[in-house]
């Protein structure tokens, strides 16, 4: 004689994880989710930015929120406006001279093997950097600036002990340079 096991019961209402009884608890939560207040950023984070002038928008874009108001406002960033833009070129180029806080200023040229040009590169005391005329947006790594212009990469030794290691490289035709002061 063989026993069957028996079946399990099979109920019309809506089990536990049921959609039904999903629908009939959605209206429910919505309500609850939506009275809950809702904080981007903490008191901590929000008295830093009131001190320092700045806002989340121009933190990415340089802000400093350790530096008081007036700090901030020397390096262009407060009353709403934030940084100078990229595109303001100074009248004259800026001269590399002893007086130059930044060992990048100056007149560079990138040059090919064959002693060519391929680019003009200007940087000013804020080292903002222009090639050929245009903004480009800089970045330091491991003590040297940094910057792309179209597929060319830059990068400029901060160290002017470092000798040859201001140099362009185009990662996609496979060639380089040297980069030298005018």
């Amino acid at each position: 004689m063989v026993r069957k096991k028996p079946q399990p019961e099979v109920h019309s209402r809506a089990t536990a994880g049921s959609p039904l009884r999903l629908a009939r608890l959605l209206p429910l939560v919505i309500p609850l989710l939506a009275a809950t207040p809702a904080h981007a950023i903490n008191s901590t984070y929000a008295k830093q930015l009131e001190r320092s002038g700045c806002t989340q928008v121009t933190e990415l874009q340089g802000c400093d929120i350790r530096k008081s108001k007036a700090e901030n406002a020397k390096a262009g960033f407060g009353n709403g406006a934030g940084p100078a833009p990229a595109s303001a070129a100074p009248a004259e180029p800026a001269a590399a001279t002893a007086s130059t806080k930044t060992p990048y200023a100056g007149q560079w040229v990138a040059t090919s093997a064959d002693g060519r040009t391929v680019a003009t590169i200007r940087i000013d005391a804020e080292e903002r950097v222009w090639v050929n005329g245009k903004a480009v947006k800089t970045k330091r790594s491991d003590g040297a600036l940094v910057f792309r212009s179209g597929k060319l990469q830059f990068t400029i030794q901060g160290d002017r002990r470092l000798q040859g290691e201001d140099v362009w490289n185009d990662f996609d035709a496979g060639t380089s340079g040297p980069i030298v002061t005018e």
